[in-house]
């Protein structure tokens, strides 16, 4: 029984770390490299990483795990090493806390726009395109700037060719059914 005890507060400590790991931000990218993880908690990370999860599933947060360019996948299933873990938002916000979020809130309609256009073209539409669209609403040089501040936090990713298309973070944070389920429902009322 001891030893379970100690067993516990051990992973209490790690728990911690992991927490501070993914919810603090260093560097341009949020959440924590696979590397990263087991160099700072040790070989067992994804067992720890299990438990801050359970811990985060009461205030409506989940880790997750994240490919390169795979996208989403879960637990036990191997990426790359170069795959990350991020905490997301379980549920969904409302517009009075995604004010809060950092982000302005056109530049919130703006990235649903983007993102919108890009899955209506198969995954994939012109740089050109995407800043035609958005400069209509918000002007082309603003446009041009909200794009590359799209591809920078890794909402957008564009090729060598210019095509978008969507990126880790996208896949990672967004729904997409439900966002084009609200698109088209907004669209015909």
């Amino acid at each position: 029984m001891e030893r379970k005890a100690k067993a516990k507060r051990f992973f209490g400590d790690k728990v911690k770390r992991a927490a501070h790991l993914l919810l603090f931000r260093r560097g341009k990218l949020p959440g924590a490299k696979d590397w990263e993880l087991r160099a700072r908690l040790g070989e067992d990370y994804e067992e720890i990483l299990k438990q801050l999860n359970d811990l985060l599933d009461n205030v409506d947060l989940e880790v997750k795990r994240i490919g390169p360019t795979a996208g989403v996948a879960s637990f036990g299933e191997t990426l790359t090493p170069e795959s990350r873990y991020v905490t997301t938002l379980k549920g969904t916000i409302s517009l009075r806390e995604a004010r809060m979020c950092g982000w302005r809130i056109d530049s919130l309609a703006a990235l649903a726009t983007a993102i919108a256009y890009v899955v209506s073209k198969q995954g994939k539409a012109s740089r050109k395109e995407v800043e035609k669209i958005l400069g209509q609403k918000f002007g082309k040089w603003r446009a041009m700037t909200i794009v590359d501040a799209f591809t920078r936090t890794g909402y957008l990713g564009e090729d060598e060719s210019g095509m978008l298309y969507l990126d880790w973070r996208t896949r990672a944070e967004l729904d997409l059914r439900t966002l084009m389920s609200a698109l088209a429902e907004a669209k015909f009322q």
